[in-house]
């Protein structure tokens, strides 16, 4: 039998869109004794009401956006970063999200049933001197968020970050100004406390060109980093992190082919060494 608990919402933010919203939200665990949950994993979300068959409405994954002991460093929360799904379908009609809505238009007090915590796919590596490159799209940065807190935000005897993390994300059509609200102040913090182990970049599609005049997709920006992307793969202490949206890998994949042809390696046969050495991490929906 599943197991569920029930959590109460105590903070509830928001970046305004022009067509949807990008919330964050925290879930008080203090009611509900320990869920233990590490950074990268995934925990169950079930929306209240019954779906067009009459059934409860089945969970929806989402990545968790907080570190292990939570935001507050007290173990008794777990936060989410969620987009408001809303659109309009072939036949005209407005189709909204049954979770995503469900949770965006939660309050501060309301009680959301959750399950989990799931997932082993991307599981922060244990080593402080790994390099990490997270490649994130939309709230596919959530859990790059609960990354960086620990390496940033918190002490901990056993681990301090040595080397450099990596932080490439990609907005497809608003401002990044706009659509990093709510996590721009702490990755710029996270610069200020590391400037030589934090970098970060984003790309924009829609404002956002490069020397060609190409939109600015995740492979585009990427294929600037394309050298140093190969050199540092070919290290055992390189680990790669990919979450958001299907298709992001494919991009990735058109640029290392090349590079590793260049080694004569083949980048696919390459690729699977890297998945079995847990250095090659992708979560896309």
């Amino acid at each position: 039998m599943l197991e569920t608990w029930s959590l109460a919402i105590v903070i509830v933010s928001y970046a305004f869109l022009p067509l949807n919203q990008m919330g964050s939200f925290s879930f008080s665990l203090a009611e509900s004794g320990e869920v233990p949950y590490r950074e990268g994993q995934s925990i169950g979300v079930i929306p209240e009401g019954i779906d067009k068959n009459g059934k409860p409405h089945k969970l929806r994954l989402y990545s968790i956006a907080s570190s292990a002991i939570g935001d507050f460093g007290d173990s008794k929360t777990v936060s989410l970063c969620v987009k408001r799904l809303v659109y309009v379908n072939d036949q005209g009609e407005t189709v909204k999200g049954v979770c995503s809505n469900f949770l965006c238009d939660l309050k501060p007090g309301s009680e959301v049933t959750i399950t989990g915590p799931v997932g082993k796919e991307m599981l922060m590596p244990k080593d402080p001197n790994a390099t990490i490159i997270m490649l994130g799209t939309g709230t596919g940065i959530a859990p790059f968020r609960s990354f960086l807190w620990k390496m940033f935000f918190e002490k901990h005897e056993d681990y301090k970050v040595q080397t450099e993390c990596q932080l490439f994300s990609f907005f497809p059509s608003h401002s990044v100004n706009v659509s990093t609200k709510l996590m721009s102040s702490e990755f710029e913090k996270m610069k200020e406390k590391a400037p030589e182990n934090f970098r970060l970049d984003f790309a924009v599609s829609r404002e956002q060109t490069n020397e060609k005049g190409e939109k600015m997709y995740i492979q585009t920006r990427m294929a600037q980093y394309a050298e140093e992307l190969w050199e540092l793969l070919k290290k055992d202490n390189t680990f790669v992190y990919m979450c958001g949206l299907k298709g992001m890998e494919k991009g990735i994949d058109d640029i290392m082919v090349g590079l590793a042809a260049k080694d004569g390696i083949d980048w696919f046969d390459y690729k699977k060494q890297l998945k079995k050495a847990e250095q090659w991490n992708v979560e896309v929906y």
